[in-house]
């Protein structure tokens, strides 16, 4: 509710699927509050806006700090950002997609522009390459290649055999597979991994190992007492003995 600054004036905010009747609402009201009631219907978006909170990254919600203009949010966006539709993940505190995919969309589809598009497939003569994963920024697509199977036979998909290919190697397999022609395999082509210059490391002493901490310190013995000795330096007593008898 809000209060207008002369105080004639109230209005309520309220969020409803329908269309709702407050003819008699508004008498009660108006009796009630004595001042004109004005009652106005907002979205999910703006009543979280009113409430305010903390959004999952930490910070006060965009919607009431700086936010003026809502503008819709599809799952296409989630989907061109290579985001997992999770709607508990995807949803903001009104229950709707966050309006924060919004804020880098243009720049995921500046860099789409130059990127074929994802599920376009590759032929070799090994066998049929799909395509898993883009990463938009490296411009890097990962495939996987799937061999020729005879009747029988049984293949395992994996992560461990997904293979890296430069956006601009990806185009020239299409060009190649447009005009009949297939490559080897997916590695060719790709550039040679350059030497790891890295030197050896041993771990000689264990600073590795993740329980040294955890050793105990060993005890120290407790050296025993000597004798108490008699009064007196007792080097006199061996420079007595050994010292010539009196005559």
């Amino acid at each position: 509710m809000e209060y207008q600054g002369d105080g004639k004036k109230a209005t309520f905010f309220y969020t409803a699927d329908e269309r709702v009747d407050f003819r008699e609402l508004l008498v009660k009201m108006r009796e009630e509050f004595k001042v004109r009631i004005d009652m106005r219907q907002i979205g999910l978006r703006q009543e979280a806006g009113r409430l305010g909170g903390i959004g999952s990254c930490g910070r006060e919600l965009c919607c009431s700090t700086w936010m003026t203009s809502f503008k819709t949010v599809s799952t296409s966006a989630a989907r061109y950002q290579n985001l997992s539709i999770n709607p508990v993940k995807l949803a903001g505190q009104c229950g709707k997609l966050k309006c924060c995919l919004n804020f880098e969309l243009d720049s995921y589809l500046d860099a789409l522009k130059d990127i074929p598009e994802s599920g376009t497939n590759l032929m070799t003569l090994a066998g049929k390459a799909l395509h898993r994963k883009t990463d938009i920024f490296k411009r890097l697509m990962w495939y996987e290649l799937i061999p020729d199977l005879k009747e029988g036979e049984y293949y395992q998909p994996s992560t461990d055999k997904w293979v890296a290919l430069p956006v601009d190697l990806v185009k020239e397999i299409i060009a190649m597979n447009k005009e009949g022609q297939k490559p080897a395999d997916l590695k060719t082509g790709l550039p040679e991994e350059e030497p790891d210059d890295t030197p050896d490391y041993n771990d000689v002493v264990g600073q590795d190992s993740l329980t040294r901490m955890d050793k105990k310190k060993k005890k120290k013995k407790k050296k025993k007492k000597k004798p108490a000795q008699q009064q007196g330096n007792p080097n006199n007593t061996n420079n007595n003995n050994n010292a010539a008898p009196k005559k």
